[in-house]
């Protein structure tokens, strides 16, 4: 069947209006951000240079994306039309069953709808398993750095272990099928799990520790929403069906947990053992605060200029390993709409069809673009600080 093509100017008009939440998401949170920039702390300083406001609207132009996905996207990921088979960009189904914008790949799906749907996946997987392995480095690293001695050498070591075997053959074997069958990542996720609740727990005793009634609340809800999205998490046992994980990305959440926290362990370690010489922790210590208040309370607080900047790295080192990853076809599932996957099938007909490899790749690289521009933006203000 002969297809009918659009025209590029109709493409891009195409696209734009397919976006149209993503623009109008941009244009209120952004405006609101101008406007009250002066009370927005760090964020709001962002926007006072033009690396900041760059890295701040790809961002947010992602994160909108993803939110929107189901919006913006005109067919379903997995949808297949038959004759839209390597279809080039502008395509029109026939029967006025739509626009392939940016063509078809070779199983006949949608190019431009994968990969508005692939950054769902990335949004998803990238910041949350960086957020789990910051708290475990965190937790770790702050005792390490203040107490020293025995506990930092036995936590440096581990730390040193894990560092020392090449991050890819790392990530390799934690998600190759014959791991994936055992119990091994559902046990690290156990115990990756645990680390926000015990850190919220200590984090709330040890500053309303003389106030029981603020004490026993905090302390209750962080055990009770804790143990909900743990129990969910690590045993898929949630009783109201709302938090759940693929085993596939389960794989993938731990393997980035394991690999990259002992990386923040050595940041806070670091920070830590330089903050706790500074007067006002002295200070702190002469007016008999206890170890952990002044490790939660006082030096962890001076130390979020590096940390953020940190966390922002190393969210787009882990959204270039998961494309590393599916380009492999490890980890994700084969037909799952990730940059990854996309860029891996799109690459075995690259000399015919060029097209379905284009937008996961410049997605990708965009992506992660901006949060090196933001990482460059927080580090200028946090020196300024």
């Amino acid at each position: 069947m002969q297809l009918e093509f659009i025209g590029p100017f109709q493409i891009v008009l195409g696209i734009l209006a397919r976006l149209w939440p993503v623009w109008l998401s941009l244009i209120v949170v952004v405006g609101v951000s101008l406007v009250y920039r002066k009370r927005l702390g760090l964020y709001g300083q962002l926007f006072d240079t033009g690396v900041g406001v760059a890295g701040v609207l790809i961002c947010l132009f992602w994160l909108f994306t993803a939110i929107f996905a189901s919006v913006v996207a005109p067919f379903d990921p997995l949808a297949q039309v038959p004759v839209m088979k390597d279809a080039l960009p502008g395509a029109i189904v026939p029967d006025g069953g739509g626009i392939y914008l940016l063509g078809g790949d070779k199983l006949a799906r949608d190019v431009f709808s994968r990969m508005i749907y692939g950054s769902q996946i990335v949004l998803v997987i990238a910041p949350a398993a960086t957020l789990f392995a910051i708290m475990v480095g965190v937790t770790l690293g702050l005792p390490a750095g203040y107490y020293g001695g025995r506990v930092d050498s036995f936590l440096s070591f581990l730390a040193n272990l894990v560092l020392a075997f090449p991050v890819i053959l790392l990530f390799y074997l934690l998600v190759t099928p014959g791991i994936m069958d055992t119990p091994i990542p559902y046990g690290l996720a156990g115990v990756f799990f645990l680390f926000p609740i015990i850190f919220f727990a200590v984090l709330f005793y040890t500053r309303f520790k003389n106030r029981p009634d603020r004490l026993y609340l905090l302390l209750a809800l962080t055990i009770l929403i804790g143990g909900w999205v743990y129990v969910g998490l690590v045993f898929d046992r949630d009783p109201l069906g709302i938090i759940s994980i693929d085993p596939n990305q389960l794989n993938i959440f731990v393997a980035v947990v394991f690999a990259s926290s002992p990386g923040v362990f050595r940041i806070v370690r670091g920070l830590v053992m330089d903050i706790k010489t500074r007067d006002y922790i002295a200070a702190a210590q002469t007016r008999g605060e206890t170890p952990w208040y002044i490790m939660l309370w006082e030096i962890l607080p001076n130390a979020r200029g590096p940390l953020i900047v940190d966390a922002c790295l190393r969210i787009g080192y882990t959204t270039i390993l998961l494309g590393t990853l599916g380009y492999f076809g490890l980890g994700l599932a084969p037909e799952s709409p990730d940059w990854g996957t996309a860029i891996k099938d799109a690459s075995r007909l690259l000399r015919s069809f060029i097209h379905p490899a284009l937008p996961p790749t410049v997605a990708l690289m965009s992506f992660v673009l901006g949060l090196n521009l933001l990482a460059d933006a927080l580090r200028e203000q946090s020196l300024k600080d």
